[in-house]
């Protein structure tokens, strides 16, 4: 069975270090941080080398035996540099993580490359790699896209399964992908075709926020669980490189509401675990 890991956006309303005991708790082997605020008006938490969160976390890595695989959120705009990216990697270093997940949010296709390029020079000497993930509301919204921006930039991809499905890519153009470009698989579930209208409960768990396009609200707090959508989540385990580890993203702002956080990662965790026991007896 491949590494499973727990992706921050599924239970943003813990600190880094609770997040760690919580995965530990629930099982899981490594869990994804989120180090740079995604949106704007999202807490940040601080994170910075040396802090007492982080110390708290490298502490809890340590108790644990789990490790930090990704840090998030990076979004390369016209105008992004060192000064913006640099405290994240820093951060990221700290806590020992191999990737870093960046969006692409510059339609300039050729500046964008140059942007990622200049960022996946930086992180190198931090031993982390920058991974874009291509976003269905984004300038980069398909894998193909994606693939051949990294490509370019000598970073990689991030294939998340609900944006691989609202931006119009398949599972053919995940088959095509190198073994080296796909270091992480983001998991979740949803209906195949987009939400018309959105229902949320009438208080969000702390720090999701429910602003945006349809495919923006559905992304950040009503994604499904794995297993009851619609989802080809056993293709595309199949179509990625074998072993790939995989990140159970699931922002579900009304299951959470009613749900501890362990009870939420457990859950969570029993689901994909059924899934790959199901692909596993009819491999």
């Amino acid at each position: 069975m491949p590494p499973i890991g727990l992706a921050h956006l599924t239970l943003l309303q813990l600190s880094p270090p609770d997040l760690v005991g919580v995965a530990a708790s629930a099982g899981y082997d490594f869990v994804g941080i989120r180090v740079h605020a995604a949106t704007e008006g999202e807490s940040r938490y601080p994170m910075e080398p040396g802090s007492p969160m982080s110390r708290e976390t490298l502490r809890r890595l340590a108790d644990t035996g789990l490790h930090v695989r990704d840090i998030e959120f990076l979004t390369l705009r016209p105008d992004t540099g060192p000064a913006y990216w640099r405290p994240a990697l820093e951060a990221g270093a700290a806590l020992g993580a191999r990737t870093v997940s960046v969006v692409g949010a510059d339609p300039d296709r050729r500046r964008l490359t140059d942007t990622l390029a200049a960022l996946t020079a930086d992180a190198e000497g931090l031993g982390i790699r920058p991974t874009i993930e291509p976003i269905s509301y984004q300038p980069v919204s398909t894998v193909t896209d994606a693939a051949a921006i990294a490509s370019a930039a000598g970073a990689a991809v991030l294939l998340d399964a609900l944006h691989i499905q609202r931006g119009g890519s398949s599972v053919d153009d995940v088959r095509t992908l190198g073994p080296g470009l796909v270091p992480c698989l983001q998991l979740c579930d949803g209906p195949l075709n987009a939400p018309e209208h959105i229902g949320l409960p009438a208080e969000l768990p702390l720090g999701m926020r429910a602003d945006g396009s349809v495919l923006q609200v559905e992304a950040r707090v009503q994604r499904q669980l794995i297993g009851d959508g619609e989802l080809p989540l056993a293709e595309l385990i199949a179509a990625a490189p074998e072993g790939t580890p995989l990140s159970i993203e699931v922002p579900h702002a009304a299951l959470q509401a009613s749900l501890s956080p362990l009870a939420y990662a457990q859950r969570n965790l029993r689901n994909l675990r059924e899934l790959l026991a199901s692909v596993n007896a009819h491999a």
